[in-house]
């Protein structure tokens, strides 16, 4: 049986990791981290007895569970995957807003602890296919735009899993000149800038997660898509993680890496 922690618990897509883990055979939810979440709430959050409910990270206690799932804010998550692996958790991390370098020096963590996790941008198969198509295509249309669009709730911008789309696009993307003419009239609105390919974020009621990969060329366009309409649907790539992330040696970024 192995034993499960979710932080951010409380949280719209830490409620769907509850359900999903009390779903699986060979899984137990041991402990969860929610700051806000009071002991006389456990029938709302559709947690047993039995589950320890923890409010600050420095009252984990070691050996509670195998795995620390972490659907937290991005002001939160860098200090609780670290925590999580100099204390013998293996990460698997959805929660956005890590630096590359914070990224990087997680794995160099992972490394040292022998420990193996996923950080994923996005765990929805829609999206993951969406980066690979796109990498696909920045090989033929250097010219691209990203758009993502998201609920009016989310902490970061841009997205997560719009920022891995540009990595894996600038991979690729033949060197070309943008128009030096070009200037803005209304400060930012031509969107973020990373390495040359623009990000715009939108955020507003009613959306879940969206993005649109928009690549131009001569006399033709391609738009590459991909909708989220219910949180339920990152679950597969969750229940992937959890089915894998025993086998992993090291921290991993991107789940089409473990698929």
């Amino acid at each position: 049986m192995r034993k499960v922690l979710i932080a951010g618990a409380a949280g719209a897509m830490g409620q769907k990791a509850v359900a999903l883990v009390n779903t699986m055979d060979g899984y137990d939810l041991t402990a969860v981290l929610a700051p806000h979440l009071k002991t006389d709430e456990r029938a709302r959050y559709h947690l047993a007895n039995s589950v320890k409910i923890y409010h600050q990270l420095d009252q984990v206690e070691d050996g509670i569970a195998d795995i620390w799932i972490d659907f937290t804010v991005p002001t939160a998550v860098y200090k609780n995957v670290k925590f999580a692996l100099q204390h013998g958790f293996r990460p698997i991390v959805g929660t956005t807003g890590l630096t590359d370098e914070q990224e990087t020096e997680l794995v160099q963590l992972s490394k040292q602890q022998q420990l193996g996790g996923l950080i994923a941008p996005n765990f929805g198969m829609s999206a993951v296919l969406l980066m690979k198509f796109a990498q696909e295509a920045a090989s033929y249309f250097p010219d691209v735009e990203i758009i993502e669009m998201h609920h009016a709730d989310k902490k970061d911008a841009p997205s997560g899993t719009a920022l891995s789309t540009a990595k894996l696009i600038d991979q690729v993307r033949q060197s070309h000149e943008t128009n030096p003419a070009e200037t803005e009239s209304l400060a930012g609105v031509r969107g973020g800038d990373y390495h040359g390919i623009k990000i715009h974020s939108v955020r507003l009621p009613g959306y879940i997660a969206h993005e649109q990969v928009l690549f131009g060329g001569a006399g033709e366009a391609l738009t590459i898509r991909q909708d989220s309409f219910d949180r339920q649907s990152f679950m597969s790539g969750v229940k992937v993680a959890l089915e894998k992330v025993a086998t992993l040696s090291h921290l991993v970024i991107g789940l089409e890496n473990i698929l």
